[in-house]
């Protein structure tokens, strides 16, 4: 990549980025859920759970055969990983516009599955 960077991961959380169509409580629990995993990890970036990103093909080959985690958590791991393992990571702001068609799959479920996730990155990174 031109910057020299290794990912480069578009986030929603930087001046000039931002959400477009989300009720206030859905971006209460995105944010809250990004802080929560920035508070509790460390990994150099203010979006883990967007998934608008740019992997260089020998860095993503090498962080995702360390992952092991599915739905909501596997792009937080891939950013964790990629972090601890030294990979140079850039930001770019971006907007996130709701979608047209279907709903959010978001619920008590996948707020489990999160916090189960988080723990397990706790203590495997």
């Amino acid at each position: 990549m031109e910057t020299g960077a290794n990912i480069v991961t578009g986030t929603r959380y930087v001046s000039s980025g931002g959400v477009h169509g989300w009720n206030l409580m859905r971006k209460l629990t995105s944010r809250g859920a990004n802080v929560l995993a920035q508070t509790l990890l460390w990994p150099g970036v203010s979006d883990l759970t967007g998934s608008f990103r740019l992997y260089q093909k020998s860095a993503l080959e090498d962080i995702i055969s360390s992952c092991v985690s599915k739905g909501y958590v596997f792009q937080m791991e891939m950013i964790v990983r990629a972090s601890r393992k030294g990979y140079r990571i850039e930001e770019v702001p971006i907007t996130f516009v709701d979608r047209v068609f279907g709903s959010s799959k978001l619920g008590g479920s996948e707020i489990v599955e999160y916090l189960k996730g988080l723990l397990y990155l706790l203590v495997t990174t």
